[in-house]
């Protein structure tokens, strides 16, 4: 690479890590991040440092952990602390941003954005500036109120989209993404943060991508014998109000997985669209792709993230860049989303250490000058807390909700089929994890975790009655409602 190299970084939400054909998954159709494999590096143990999209993103755009940052759920974004396009800004890059941030509550903050094309997930609302809904009002699409799919209920029902494919907000961010890359000042270098909504829920894609999957076609979700016993007090919390605690559907989960894929291989063909655009500048830019957290899928009987089992806490890290030595080559080296500032900082000749010292430069953890042994993962604190840590063969969660320890020997068991916590042949095992987790929250002087070197205990919370509603979860806008309202007051709730 000549000079200061462009970045493109592509995230996706909500994208698992076993999402990718040249990586072992033989039913999916990925062949632009086959080909980002094949001439890159994979970085194939992978975790988001939160499983949740605010948190994870908030870890990742600052480079500090969420204990750390304050953000360990889809809370307040720290937007006080410097982000990795303040620090590319300060050595002359362009940056631009497309697609969701979840900057939260300002949807609408810059951060070190030059610019931005802004848009979220969720209902067309009223006010606030949302340049896709804008998009479809200018091009007919108007009275499309949900674009991204209907949510409450629906959330995990597979679904058509509303939208025909060129409309369809995949193709917008490819779109925004290849406008910006012809009209940039190539005397700049420039950090292009492309970020797609899908493969988020609902599960829902445009013609004729949605027949791309079939049912018949999914193997069904892994559910392997006694997997209650790996569940948290997220999995059943999450289950609930996602409308999915009621009953086992192989069928409708079959669907969901048909449909799942069909968002990420829309995905694969927008990015290559966008890789077209780059043109011979791929010659000089770093391109890392990735997700903020993955997705259950009914593995486990579960639905969403919040979970630090493997489909929730893996993702896919993909690293390409001109000059990589060995293309091709896949690296099981624990790495985290905390990776992504340092890396970027470092190619573009920023002066300073890392945020946070778990924080490393991928190329150097692919040189092997970085053998770091764990990385780390939090989502929630206080009574609810979950905390996992994890290296290529162990892990070890715990939560405090439920006051349990959980144990895999990745190994042995790479599917997570059983807690070894329980065997006294990983007892010490056990006790090094424990201690190598809790002494890195105690040398933060992270108190809401632990007590006198030892888990803190909070009185359990109390979970809704299996056989009951509460708790289900309706993400309706307001002005969706006024519709009804506006039928007359017969139509109106009771």
């Amino acid at each position: 690479m000549s000079g200061q190299p462009n970045i493109l970084f592509v995230m996706t939400d909500q994208q698992r890590s076993d999402t990718i054909r040249a990586l072992g998954n033989r039913t999916i159709r990925t062949p632009v991040l086959d080909s980002l494999v094949q001439n890159g590096i994979a970085f194939s143990n992978c975790y988001t440092p939160s499983p949740v999209c605010v948190a994870a993103r908030s870890a990742t755009i600052t480079g500090t952990p969420p204990h750390l940052n304050g953000c360990t759920s889809n809370n307040e974004s720290p937007l006080r602390l410097q982000s990795v396009m303040q620090v590319l800004q300060a050595c002359g890059y362009r940056t631009h941003g497309i697609g969701k941030m979840h900057f939260n509550p300002q949807l609408d903050a810059m951060w070190g954005f030059d610019s931005r094309d802004i848009s979220e997930e969720g209902a067309r609302r009223p006010r606030g500036r949302n340049d896709f809904h804008d998009y479809l009002e200018a091009n007919g699409y108007g009275h499309v109120l949900e674009p991204h799919g209907l949510r409450s209920e629906m959330y995990y029902v597979p679904q058509p989209s509303q939208l025909p494919a060129q409309h369809h907000h995949s193709s917008w961010v490819a779109d925004r993404a290849i406008e910006f890359l012809v009209k940039r000042d190539r005397n700049q270098p420039f950090f292009l943060w492309t970020s797609f909504i899908k493969p988020h829920p609902p599960f829902e894609s445009p013609v004729p991508w949605n027949k791309l999957y079939r049912a018949a076609d999914m193997l069904p979700p892994h559910r392997p014998e006694g997997f209650e016993g790996l569940l948290s007090y997220w999995n059943h919390h999450q289950n609930r109000y996602k409308y999915r605690d009621k009953g086992y559907d192989e069928m409708l989960f079959r669907t969901i997985k048909a449909m799942y894929y069909a968002c990420i291989s829309f995905i694969d063909f927008n990015l290559g669209r966008i890789l077209n655009a780059l043109g011979d500048d791929i010659n000089n830019t770093i391109i890392v792709y990735t997700a903020d957290h993955g997705e259950l899928l009914g593995d486990y009987g579960s639905v969403g993230k919040r979970s630090m089992l493997n489909p929730s806490a893996k993702v896919p890290l993909l690293l390409h860049a001109p000059g990589i030595e060995d293309p091709g080559r896949r690296i099981d080296q624990s790495v985290s989303l905390l990776d992504i500032l340092p890396t970027f900082a470092a190619a573009a000749g920023a002066d300073g250490p890392a945020p946070s010292p778990e924080g490393s430069d991928l190329f150097s953890v692919a040189a092997g000058a970085c053998q770091r042994e764990y990385v780390y993962s939090q989502f929630s604190e206080g009574p609810t807390g979950l905390y996992m840590i994890a290296g290529r063969d162990r892990k070890y969660i715990y939560s405090v909700a439920d006051r349990k320890e959980w144990l895999f020997d990745l190994c042995l068991d790479p599917r997570e089929t059983k807690n070894w916590a329980g065997n006294p042949r990983y007892d010490s095992i056990l006790q090094d994890l424990r201690q190598k987790l809790i002494g890195r929250f105690a040398a933060d002087g992270y108190d809401s975790a632990i007590e006198n070197g030892a888990w803190r205990e909070y009185e359990a919370p109390v979970f809704p009655d299996p056989a009951g509603d509460d708790g289900l979860l309706f993400q309706d806008a307001p002005h969706l409602l006024d519709l009804l309202r506006a039928l007359g007051p017969y139509y109106e709730d009771n």
